[in-house]
């Protein structure tokens, strides 16, 4: 594995879980690994988990880590070319990129969608801009379009509290001040796909995500019914896909906030959600807060994908086998 951007790098998913359950049991197993090599993670977004569990990761297995907050104290980037940088940009992101590969090993990118152009965040500018000029592997802390990392995570903490071979496993939309990339959704989508889950997405209609994503997915509108027997609740909020609304709210309705109602329709389901999360309007405090709720023993695992991946991009770009 050169560089880990979707469940497409990753191999054959039941490998990488069998990875997965065999660090959970010793996460200081390959702790020499990692040794005089460095990873620098560069976010130029927010984050908690994803940095602090990459990081943890990284530690586990015995690399330096660097941590750089592109919008705090570095140079303002200038991303696109033929500019003149006569503006408040100081550096060009074609320098940048590979300087930092200078300095480390592999390089972790966090970068979002940033919803003014459609056709740059779909064609991961950024991101591939980091594969193309760093020279070192590159693995995604969150992109315009997916978030691996934590789809990894979610298909573990799935596997862990399955009840059932073949879960029903339910991603359902909910409501949210603030427009939100599709980079979740899209992700868990396309892991969920990988698997032979019973999958279903269900969201109000103008809220379709790039079929790309939703693959082989039901696609169901009506919330309560897709929640009918579900062994798990997967809740997201999303901004819509579709032009001309790309990056819109085009609904806030509180009606599709998760809530002990809708959960009673399920199989005893088990909620799950990639945190932050808006108490109140993506779900309820009884629900998030109840025996079911896995949010916390999912975000632990984020720590464990984080360490397959730096496992395999250590063992196929330095082994010295």
């Amino acid at each position: 594995m050169k560089h880990f951007t979707s469940v497409h790098d990753i191999g054959n998913p039941d490998i990488a879980l069998k990875e997965a359950f065999e660090i959970k049991q010793n996460v200081f197993k390959y702790n020499t690994l990692g040794k005089n090599k460095t990873l620098l993670a560069v976010f130029f977004n927010s984050s908690l988990r994803t940095r602090l569990s990459t990081q943890k990761a990284a530690l586990n297995l015995g690399m330096n880590v660097i941590v750089l907050d592109v919008n705090q104290g570095a140079w303002k980037l200038e991303t696109e070319r033929g500019v003149v940088m006569d503006g408040d940009k100081s550096e060009h992101i074609l320098e940048a990129i590979p300087v930092m590969g200078a300095y480390c090993d592999i390089i972790g990118l966090r970068s979002f969608a940033q919803f003014e152009s459609k056709q740059d965040d779909y064609e991961e500018k950024i991101l591939n801009q980091f594969i193309n000029y760093s020279g070192k592997p590159v693995f995604s802390m969150e992109a315009a379009t997916r978030h691996p990392l934590q789809s990894f995570a979610d298909l573990i903490t799935i596997e862990e509290y399955k009840k059932v071979e073949r879960p029903k496993v339910v991603l359902s939309w909910a409501p949210h001040p603030r427009s939100l990339p599709q980079a979740v959704p899209n992700s868990f989508a396309e892991w969920m796909n990988a698997t032979d889950y019973d999958f279903v997405i269900t969201h109000p209609e103008g809220y379709e995500l790039d079929p790309r994503f939703s693959g082989n997915a039901r696609i169901e509108y009506n919330q309560e019914k897709a929640f009918e027997g579900a062994d798990f609740i997967y809740a997201k909020n999303w901004a819509a896909y579709a032009d001309p609304n790309y990056g819109k709210i085009i609904s806030k309705d509180r009606a599709w906030t998760v809530d002990s109602a809708k959960m009673s329709l399920t199989n005893n389901a088990y909620f799950m959600h990639c945190l932050p999360v808006r108490r109140n309007m993506i779900v309820t405090d009884e629900v998030i807060e109840s025996a079911q709720s896995i949010v916390i023993p999912e975000a632990a695992n984020r720590v464990i994908s984080a360490q397959v991946v730096l496992k395999k991009l250590l063992e196929d770009n330095y082994s010295e086998g």
